[in-house]
């Protein structure tokens, strides 16, 4: 399994889709997959996705706003619970029972609760918003080690200039993923993006 720190964000997504979709991000590279909970029957895409492919990526949830969401997605065998927000109940109980917390942070405030609170990383979120020079300005005062994620504004486009700017990773939404889309135009759009980000690292 690579270790790209590329989230794919697979909101809207259908059960009936879920393996095909999760097989060709797999296939290109991307091997960090969420399913928002506002999708339809997000636990079963989640419990499909884990089915076919335990060992080789990450599946969880996003859009986890409750301790109670978060003992919902932790019964699928899920290890990560992304939220947009700044739930520090949330951080915990992710943490209680051993997955993988990244919730959403705005400011230092946040950030510094969230790393209190047991985050592995920190979805700055909406990226567009904070831009590049925030996030410098942020990752000056935090933690070396800690990953941080532009989600909401981050493409392939722009890669180089959020990692030049302390970013290490990316969460994409409907840049990768929209429904209606096939399973053969994930497969490229991700193989797109893994080259993008790839070149971005390497220059």
């Amino acid at each position: 399994m690579q270790e790209r720190e590329l989230i794919a964000i697979l909101r809207g997504i259908q059960p009936s889709e879920a393996e095909a979709i999760a097989g060709v991000l797999i296939e290109a590279g991307i091997t960090k997959i969420e399913v928002p909970l506002n999708s339809p029957q997000p636990l079963d895409s989640i419990s499909r996705m884990i089915r076919a492919f335990e060992g080789q990526a990450i599946f969880g949830a996003g859009t986890v706003l409750s301790c109670d969401d978060v003992d919902a997605v932790a019964q699928t065998g899920a290890q990560m619970i992304i939220s947009p927000n700044c739930n520090l109940d949330v951080i915990r109980a992710t943490k209680d029972r051993g997955m993988l917390s990244y919730p959403g942070v705005f400011t230092p405030s946040e950030c510094f609760a969230a790393l209190d609170a047991g985050a592995d990383g920190l979805k700055f979120f909406p990226a567009s918003i904070i831009g590049p020079s925030g996030v410098a300005a942020m990752r000056a005062v935090l933690p070396a080690a800690v990953p941080v994620y532009a989600v909401g504004g981050a493409s392939s486009e722009n890669f180089a200039q959020w990692i030049a700017a302390g970013a290490q990773g990316f969460g994409i939404g409907s840049a990768l993923y929209k429904p209606g889309r096939s399973a053969a135009d994930v497969r490229a759009l991700a193989l797109e993006m893994v080259e993008a980000y790839d070149s971005a690292l390497a220059s």
